[in-house]
């Protein structure tokens, strides 16, 4: 999938954020799993991987605190 950029989340709407979270999260298991088998040859992919799922849930946040205003 990439390195996700703030501007390109931001430009997605509600749903598609979710999904993309659903991903990741489903991505970061099958990392973990291969990492812990020895299969894994990326390991960097685990740390960019949660730092993706972050900046969603970053954007996510920012969108809830900005609609109770």
């Amino acid at each position: 999938m990439g390195a996700l950029k703030p501007k390109d989340l931001i430009d997605l709407g509600d749903e598609e954020l979710v999904q993309r979270l659903k991903q990741s999260r489903e991505e970061l298991f099958n990392l973990r799993f291969q990492h812990a088998a020895g299969q894994l040859e990326n390991t960097s992919r685990l740390r960019q991987v949660r730092h993706d799922i972050a900046k969603i849930m970053t954007v996510q946040s920012s969108r809830e605190r900005s609609r109770e205003f």
